[in-house]
């Protein structure tokens, strides 16, 4: 993965490009001093103006109230959704988006690593930042799939939300499949400025297909119900297909979590804890356990 893909998956980018296909939204640049708050330790103290910036003044055909999602720049905040008072990621007001912003360890990331995973030695681009302001939907968890592309090919798509079964999508893969691959051809393939890259979408009710957002072909992504390197090598992938499927050269493979039984907890139930003690749990920092077995010793001893 190149330091050039991080760039072209910029939402102010890629945005112009799919207007017609995605999500309505508003990008507005983050000033330095949003920045440096971000990073900071210090207290949430939000003031100010109550609502989000409505785009029905600049399209003033679209009378209905519109509330807003927030995203910065290439990066969903998914993990801090849980400290929001109606557990999810949409916003009424400025503090709202604070909130989220400052319970996100993505956006942290984003800041102080924005090219962490890049193979090449190039200088660091400049990254001018951006809160995204997106339209908000009710979009549902077992609509939405990540398609991985690969030199202009879509090699394969996976449900997003792997965590969990959908009878829906076991029955209908095919068709699901058939309608995706319909719309990379017609609105993806050949336009985006990179020839390996993974994007996002969601099926509607009606069949339709909606572009979500793109993210780099590469570690810093994640692969679901793939492994990165069977998308690098293309190797396991054939092996997938049905044969129905075998006959369609280009084909992509289809994976979905296709029973009850292997359904896991969301990924993100992490970020609710404090970082120390997931660390204790997984036994990712030696350091901390042993100052927490110091500790209880300690106690032990005192009583």
């Amino acid at each position: 993965m190149k330091k050039e893909q991080v760039v072209h998956c910029q939402f102010s980018v890629w945005y112009p490009l799919f207007r017609a296909v995605t999500i309505r939204s508003v990008i507005l640049p983050l000033p330095e001093n949003v920045k440096e708050y971000l990073l900071d330790d210090g207290t949430l103290v939000v003031s100010g103006r109550e609502d989000p910036p409505s785009h029905a003044q600049a399209e003033s055909d679209d009378a209905e109230e519109i509330q807003w999602s927030d995203d910065e720049n290439t990066t969903a905040l998914k993990d801090a959704y849980w400290i929001a008072m109606n557990s999810s990621l949409k916003c009424k007001a400025l503090s709202d988006i604070f909130l989220l912003f400052k319970s996100s360890d993505f956006i942290t990331r984003d800041l102080i690593q924005p090219f962490i995973h890049c193979t090449d030695d190039s200088p660091d681009p400049s990254l001018d930042y951006e809160l995204v302001l997106r339209k908000w939907c009710e979009l549902i968890p077992g609509a939405e799939f990540r398609c991985f592309v690969k030199e202009n090919k879509l090699l394969g798509i996976s449900q997003r939300d792997y965590t969990q079964y959908y009878d829906h999508i076991s029955k209908q893969h095919e068709e699901i499949c058939r309608s995706i691959q319909e719309f990379f051809k017609k609105h993806i393939q050949y336009k985006f400025l990179d020839e390996d890259f993974v994007f996002d979408v969601y099926r509607d009710s009606r069949g339709k297909i909606w572009l979500i957002d793109f993210n780099p072909f590469g570690e810093v992504t994640d692969s679901l119900l793939f492994t990165w390197e069977e998308l690098t090598s293309g190797k396991n992938l054939k092996g997938d297909q049905g044969e129905g499927e075998a006959t369609e050269q280009d084909s992509p493979v289809f994976r979905c979590t296709n029973s009850k039984v292997t359904v896991q907890p969301s990924p993100y139930l992490s970020y609710r804890l404090p970082k120390d003690f997931v660390d204790l749990s997984t036994g990712e920092d030696v350091h901390k356990l042993i100052d927490f077995l110091k500790l209880k010793r300690n106690q032990q001893d005192d009583d």
